[in-house]
């Protein structure tokens, strides 16, 4: 009878285990929110004023993928460059010197232009109006402002335009007002900015008049990138998700859904070849020329053809 009761007592155990492992395995696991998304973006140290732009489109974004969305800001493109390098941004608003850093050497995903296929930028050489300067060599051994490494109009490719020469000093701004106000005092020589920049800040120094030296080649306009640690299936996602948006959304983050992305190849060929003179900008007097040049070149290097 004893073992009789034991066994009935097991069998009941087992009765009620193996209904608690059924019930579990046919229950749903409560739906689960995708990883948080991080947005980059260059602000230029403006702030909030300047992000305001992003909020619809973090709103929308964030309801259509389930995601949290995080914007972080840089405030000038060496900050971003190191976000870049260290894959912290998933989605990122990447203006073009950026872009080609981004795509050449980190594996981002150009997705969407920032612009119409008509509107790109090119790079201007400044003076005060009242300096004689004429042309590009007559600022051998003169001081250059520039923008920080990254930025396409302010750096790659002012350096590109640059070379054969010998300048005293380049000065490096973190803003394009920094660097009109450099010109603007004489600290500066002449200054490299973006041609939309300068349109838009030259204003602001009345009475100062400013005077274009040199106009470079049209560079391509911004891009919208996808990070290499978002999966494939995940990236199509969110390019059909920003492809699908509302036309208040897409104009204020400033991407254009309908226009062809920008081919980047020589725009990268043109930075893989002032990159090696990035090792002496810093120096005092600055030589632009590349190493093998070097070995050769007369004591007074004269402006020469581009790299």
């Amino acid at each position: 009878m004893k073992i009789n009761f034991i066994s009935k007592i097991l069998f009941l155990k087992i009765i009620i285990l193996t209904g608690l492992l059924t019930t579990s395995c046919n229950q749903k696991p409560p739906e689960s929110r995708n990883p948080e998304l991080t947005i980059g973006v260059v602000s230029y140290g403006e702030g909030n004023v300047s992000l305001e732009k992003y909020d619809r489109f973090k709103d929308y974004l964030g309801k259509q993928t389930r995601s949290r969305i995080e914007l972080e800001p840089a405030f000038n493109e060496l900050q971003a460059i190191e976000q870049i390098q260290r894959q912290k941004w998933d989605i990122v608003f990447a203006p073009p010197g950026l872009a080609a850093i981004a795509i050449s050497k980190q594996m981002y995903i150009p997705v969407f232009s920032m612009e119409g296929v008509s509107s790109t930028q090119r790079s201007l050489l400044v003076v005060r109006d009242e300096k004689p300067y004429q042309k590009v060599s007559d600022l051998r051994n003169k001081v250059v402002g520039m923008a920080e490494m990254g930025s396409a109009a302010g750096y790659y490719v002012p350096l590109y335009d640059l070379y054969g020469l010998t300048l005293a000093q380049i000065k490096f701004a973190s803003t394009p007002k920094i660097a009109l106000s450099w010109l603007n005092d004489s600290s500066a020589d002449a200054v490299a900015i973006a041609e939309r920049d300068f349109e838009v800040m030259k204003r602001e120094f009345s009475p100062t008049k400013f005077r274009v030296l040199h106009t470079s080649r049209w560079i391509p306009s911004g891009v919208v990138l996808i990070g290499p640690s978002i999966d494939r299936t995940r990236q199509t996602q969110i390019q059909n998700i920003m492809r699908e948006a509302p036309g208040d959304v897409t104009a204020d983050a400033g991407y254009v859904p309908t226009a062809k992305i920008p081919k980047y190849d020589q725009f990268i060929q043109l930075i893989d070849k002032v990159r090696p003179l990035e090792e002496r900008v810093k120096k005092q007097p600055v030589v632009l020329l590349h190493q093998e040049s070097l070995n050769t070149a007369t004591p007074t290097p004269q402006a020469t053809n581009s790299p």
